[in-house]
């Protein structure tokens, strides 16, 4: 039951979705920054994100299972995971060029987009050495990105709808309390099912906490 438990948050937390879920949060606390008035007419945006982030180098690692690339799709070795981290790092570099030179997306997620490639680039430096945890990369990097958002562009609450004619009122720090408990889950489950030891983890997430202001140096 553990082992399922663990495996299910891998998979709900997985690195690759990171960038989709920093999306929505973004929607969800400003539309506006997007141009719209609701998260619901920027579906086309979240799909590409989602297509592009997550789908594309999910299906590259399980085509590479079926032609025998990888021993498997959950990448235990940290020498199997050279080919997917060289797919996944072109369509990150694709996508953040395409959003770097478009106006309608807002320099706050470009900015996560930037930061998540630096983490991505220097967790493959890393993998040459040690089998750094892409899971705790991608949790830092989310981590960092609620700090900032709370502290630099000042989003403190939000409202989502809630029911037929009710808004529920979220505040910003309770996503980040929410963040560091699922954080603290997902780690454990790495470490629980074997996948990493401590220095993975602890070292995944200074990555991606860090390349998050890296990043926000670069464009600010």
């Amino acid at each position: 039951m553990l082992r399922f438990v663990a495996q299910g948050l891998s998979i709900l937390f997985h690195p690759l979705l990171m960038l989709t879920y920093m999306l929505l949060l973004l929607l969800l606390a400003n539309p506006y920054l997007f141009g719209v008035n609701s998260i619901d007419k920027q579906v086309p945006l979240i799909l590409l994100v989602f297509l592009s982030t997550f789908m594309i180098p999910a299906f590259a690692v399980v085509m590479m299972k079926f032609l025998g690339l990888v021993n498997s799709i959950h990448l235990h070795e940290k020498q199997e995971r050279i080919g997917p981290y060289i797919v996944t790092a072109i369509f990150y570099l694709w996508i953040l060029i395409n959003f770097w030179n478009d106006d309608r997306i807002p320099i706050a997620y470009t900015s996560c987009v930037l930061g998540a490639t630096i983490a991505l680039f220097i967790a493959f430096f890393v993998n040459n050495f040690s089998k750094i945890s892409a899971h705790a990369v991608g949790l830092g990097g989310l981590l960092a990105m609620i700090v900032i958002t709370m502290t630099l562009f000042s989003y403190n609450v939000f409202t989502v709808p809630f029911g037929t004619n009710a808004m529920l009122e979220i505040r910003m720090s309770t996503i980040f309390l929410v963040a560091i408990l699922i954080t603290g889950m997902v780690s454990t489950s790495r470490l629980f099912l074997d996948a990493h030891d401590l220095q993975d983890i602890y070292g995944g997430l200074i990555v991606g906490f860090m390349s998050q202001f890296v990043a926000l140096r670069i464009l600010f």
